[in-house]
């Protein structure tokens, strides 16, 4: 199990509380971006793309704890940009942990293993280190533009599991995804020791330098049914089960954009975290004001048509889990019966194997030969291999 008994039970609890007092739009997991500046730039990132003035800010540490004061999810991500550059990152985290609540803490992990051997956190059930790994090591350092990530993220993720810290690993997949890498490296996230995995489709942020590599809703299904199914039993996953059935077109849901609020140096975003559409000061305003039926697949909104990432739909499905029967003896179904044994997605990951994939993709687009570049590459890497001295 991904999602230890503790945080489900907290998690269960308070949505049956919010349901019992009337409440149908409630906040589960409160975005705190307290800076936007990182150290990587990823070309796929739309939340780095600000003035060089911007990227030097910092939150002060009272607004962020009165946010999360304001909201009352019981659970605060907190992402960036990055969060251990953030100046206040451990004051923050101490408050919340006093607080009592469940703390994703989104990182790279390039920092990861100095701030451990610093001393700058302690192991607790509340605190959760969510480490940004788009794939194995070839896919991640490609995604994030930037060779030798992979392995400081790796070195980062042993350091902390050997500490007793709960670890996990959030992926963004793009079109051009190996499904058959992704499931490898579920296999080695395993072996490291991960409490469990996120996985999610990545977001066509307008602000994002790369546009070409984002998944439609139809391209998601298809893979997502490729890597779900067939699922080996030493897998866990640090997400709702239907969500994870809902990537794999087995569930229809819509979005609920106001179970995961974003609040950044700009105040309460609108609506959500993934679309910037003004920001207001308060969180009274930003649930009361936003005109919420304009957002959604259901909306019909141009900016939501492809759109299953986990901030917007994950909530949905957790809501459906606790307030309702059927919802709850999905989940239970779901946990138990967790293989989706299919055939047919056995035979398309087969097929899988001779397409290109990743950079490949645009290289086949540009009409060169990628087999040819593959054999060229390995006789130079061949000839550059020293020679025995033969007597």
């Amino acid at each position: 199990m991904g999602v230890p008994i503790s945080q489900m039970w907290t998690v269960a609890s308070y949505v049956l509380g919010q349901r019992l007092r009337g409440r149908r739009k409630y906040p589960l997991v409160l975005m705190l971006e307290p800076l936007f500046r990182c150290n990587l730039a990823c070309a796929g990132c739309g939340k780095i793309q600000y003035p060089a003035h911007i990227l030097r800010k910092d939150m002060p540490l009272e607004d962020a704890l009165a946010a999360v004061d304001a909201c009352g999810a019981p659970m605060v991500s907190i992402p960036g940009g990055e969060p251990l550059l953030y100046p206040h990152i451990r004051e923050l985290v101490e408050a919340l942990i006093q607080r009592r609540k469940y703390i994703y803490l989104c990182t790279n992990a390039i920092l990861l293993k100095e701030k451990l051997e610093a001393g700058w956190f302690k192991p607790t059930k509340y605190l959760t280190f969510s480490v940004h790994l788009d794939g194995g090591q070839h896919e991640h350092d490609f995604s994030v533009c930037r060779d030798g990530t992979y392995d400081k993220a790796l070195d980062g993720i042993r350091k902390a599991v050997d500490m007793g810290f709960r670890v996990t690993t959030n992926t963004t997949l793009f079109d051009g995804t190996d499904p058959n890498a992704v499931r490898s490296f579920f296999d080695e996230m395993m072996d490291v020791g991960v409490e469990g995995m996120m996985i999610s489709p990545g977001y066509a942020y307008e602000a994002a330098p790369d546009q070409a590599n984002f998944l439609g809703r139809q391209n998601t299904n298809t893979l997502f049914k490729m890597l779900l199914s067939n699922r080996k039993k030493r897998w866990r996953f640090n997400q709702s089960p239907l969500f994870l059935e809902f990537l794999m077109g087995r569930r229809h849901y819509d979005c609920t954009p106001w179970g995961n609020p974003t609040y950044s140096l700009f105040g309460w975003q609108k609506p959500c975290y993934l679309l910037s559409e003004g920001y207001v000061d308060s969180f009274d305003e930003l649930m009361q004001d936003t005109a919420w039926h304009e957002y959604g697949h259901a909306s019909g909104n141009p900016k939501c048509a492809n759109c299953m990432v986990h901030s917007g739909y994950e909530a949905t499905a957790v809501d459906h889990t606790f307030t309702s029967f059927n919802g709850l003896w999905g989940t239970i179904k779901a946990m138990v019966f967790n293989r989706y044994a299919s055939p047919s997605a056995t035979q398309d990951l087969e097929a899988e194997k001779s397409k290109p994939h990743g950079p490949e993709v645009h290289l086949v687009q540009l009409g060169m030969d990628v087999d040819a570049l593959k054999r060229a590459k390995a006789t130079e890497h061949a000839a550059a291999k020293p020679t025995a001295n033969v007597a």
